[in-house]
């Protein structure tokens, strides 16, 4: 037998020390002085032009994220940024909170009174302040060392123009009946409007003048006789060109040059990009071109708006220390579920068996569950029970609650106040709690599209010891375009609750940021750098990026095994995006799950669901701490991609 063959046996027989010898199908990426990942191979490309200008691994991510943003990987300009960075100065893990925040008016009663039972999932009404632009240009002012100029300079050519893939362009072509409820998109992105109008008109010409020759069935269903078979789109390959977001990114660059004419330091000028941003002529223009759409964004609301600066939460998993951006995210949801799990000998279960599978199932229903009451934001009251989420004494006593052998479909959440020495004042609402789940799914394949609603991920690292991992997002196709900026607004309003039964710390509010599921992690072993790993995919993030770090840490996975490798989704968790639903018992298993494995879990009351990828897509850096290089992984899901030097 091959040794390929041999590997992939003692893979799927599941044993305790499997063997990971086999080939990935992406090869690993290595690097001694640099490495940028991220969603598109032209984005990456942005990161490394940056080292090449002598830049750090923060003026390759804010490079990477304006790249990402201009070629609407699942995002764009007016989305949110979270970032998580480490200063090799100070020793510290640095959080960066981007996100934006509920306009003047939104509440819950002005969208209940809309008939909504929360923020809707597209459209003006879902749109918070942007934070993406301030995010970036803080992470380079405050952390980068190269100019806005330089950073925002492939951003810009790419706006000019550049040549559109075909992910894209077919997400633009599906979403056009959306698009074409919005000028300024329908502008933007259907850029064959015309010309399918044109051919419809054609069409009905050409119809009516041979209708007294022809019979009509003759010339129906031709291509040319329908409008919705006319491609609106871009083709892929075709050079897509934003002018007016190129414009707004110019002006970004022209404050910044007049103000290093006026004799401001880099750091002050990036911030005169900044104010004019959110408070000079694009804060008129964008908030004029939203609310002629029907949205809510005032020039107060841009101008009151910051960027956060904070210290991540951490736990500790077997010698690691894990950082998480607050409970804003679903962040530490992945920390929670460590605590629990580090009560189990995972590794004497054998990677991927029906025992693993099931106990990290279970650790994910419990953390999710608490994710889903107790998370918000904490910069408003309620305070969130932070300390006692992530208590190892209380993560014991969770532990306690996994079943062995059955899952439990009607787990909910705990109670952390005595964990931090204080009553729950919401025990009521905590009682009740199970009460208040949506209905059964009428569709599993349109909740499993949103439940995997995707983002981006960037991972830069830097011979200095700088580190960045981002987890951007918002404004993806289909977004409002606000008036002539260019820039598509998010769509994270969606994510606020409006019952605070369903979740009291997350109930909408205008200046409130709502709980995302967006979710960048570093890891420190030995006081340095270990691993920097984010991925997309909505609620599914803290689930692949767990198992990720449970490859690496418990089953010696390199970086690209470990980004490839099989994992599973636990469909239990209330969904994030949209309504709040879940399918208890549902769970995504990969194709390749054996057939003992497959009948282990369906006698333990799962609902079984199959894909070929199951990996995320996930994107890392490891830091090889013995012989001081760094390993990266770009999971073969998508189309993430890296470099390295």
């Amino acid at each position: 037998m091959r040794p390929r063959a041999i590997a992939l046996l003692l893979v799927s027989a599941a044993i305790a020390v499997p063997s990971f010898a086999q080939r990935t199908q992406k090869p690993p990426l290595h690097g001694a002085h640099w490495m940028a990942i991220t969603g598109k191979p032209l984005s990456a490309t942005a990161g490394a032009m940056m080292f090449q200008k002598g830049g750090n691994a923060v003026d390759a991510a804010a490079a990477m994220l304006a790249a990402v943003c201009t070629q609407w990987d699942t995002l764009s300009w007016g989305g949110e940024t979270q970032a998580l960075i480490y200063n090799p100065h100070t020793k510290k893990v640095i959080g960066i909170d981007a996100l934006g925040v509920a306009p003047t008016g939104a509440t819950a009663q002005y969208y209940l009174s809309k008939g909504l039972k929360v923020p809707p999932e597209y459209g003006p009404l879902a749109a918070l302040t942007p934070g993406t632009p301030g995010g970036l240009m803080t992470m380079l002012a405050e952390y980068g060392t190269l100019s806005l100029k330089d950073v925002l300079a492939p951003a810009i050519q790419m706006a000019d123009g550049f040549p559109i893939e075909a992910q894209l362009a077919s997400t633009i072509e599906k979403n056009k009946s959306w698009l074409k409820q919005w000028p300024y998109s329908r502008t933007t992105m259907l850029t064959h409007l015309r010309d399918a109008n044109a051919s419809a008109s054609a069409s009905a010409t050409t119809a009516s003048t041979q209708s007294s020759v022809t019979p009509a069935h003759d010339v129906v269903g031709g291509a040319a006789s329908s409008p919705a078979s006319t491609r609106e789109a871009p083709e892929p390959g075709e050079m897509f060109h934003q002018p007016e977001l190129a414009a707004t990114l110019r002006k970004l660059v022209d404050a910044e040059q007049q103000a290093l004419k006026r004799g401001k330091s880099r750091k002050e000028a990036i911030y005169a990009a900044y104010d004019r941003f959110y408070k000079g002529d694009i804060a008129q223009e964008l908030a004029r071109g939203t609310q002629e759409q029907g949205g809510l964004i005032t020039t107060d609301d841009l101008a009151r708006w910051q960027v956060k600066i904070e210290e991540p939460v951490m736990t500790n998993y077997r010698g690691v220390d894990v950082y998480k951006l607050t409970v804003w995210t679903q962040g530490p949801s992945m920390l929670q579920a460590l605590n629990i799990l580090e009560n189990f000998d995972l590794k004497s279960m054998g990677y991927n068996s029906a025992r693993y599978i099931h106990t990290l199932y279970q650790a994910l229903n419990l953390a999710y569950a608490d994710r889903d009451f107790y998370y918000g934001d904490p910069y408003f009251p309620p305070a969130e029970p932070v300390r006692g989420l992530l208590s190892k004494d209380y993560a014991r006593e969770r532990a306690k609650l996994v079943n062995p052998e059955r899952n439990d479909p009607n787990i909910g959440p705990g109670d952390p106040y005595p964990y931090q020495n204080e009553k729950n004042p919401f025990l009521d609402t905590l009682r009740d709690w199970n009460a208040t789940a949506a209905k059964p799914v009428a569709s599993f394949e349109r909740f499993h599209e949103q439940f995997l609603a995707g983002t981006t991920s960037i991972e830069a690292a830097d011979e200095e010891g700088w580190v960045v991992s981002v987890t951007p997002s918002g404004g993806w196709v289909p977004a409002v375009i606000a008036g002539h900026t260019g820039v598509g607004l998010s769509q994270r309003a969606q994510s606020f609750d409006t019952d605070p039964k369903q979740n009291p710390f997350n109930v909408i509010e205008p200046g409130k940021r709502p709980h995302v599921t967006l979710t960048p992690t570093l890891a420190m072993k030995n006081g340095a750098p270990f691993l920097a790993f984010a991925v997309q995919g909505g609620d599914t993030q803290d689930q692949n990026l767990l198992q990720f770090f449970l490859d690496v840490v418990e089953f010696g996975m390199t970086p690209q095994e470990a980004t490839e490798a099989a994992n599973f989704n636990t469909f239990q968790v209330r969904k994030w995006l949209g309504d709040r639903q879940s399918v208890p018992g549902r769970i995504l298993l990969n194709d390749q799950t054996p057939p003992w494995v497959r009948g282990e879990l369906q006698k333990m009351g799962y609902t079984l669901t199959f894909e070929d990828r199951t990996s995320g897509p996930i994107n890392a850096i490891e830091f090889d701490q013995k012989h001081g290089t760094m390993w990266g992984g770009s999971s073969n899901h998508g189309e993430d991609y890296g470099i390295g030097w």
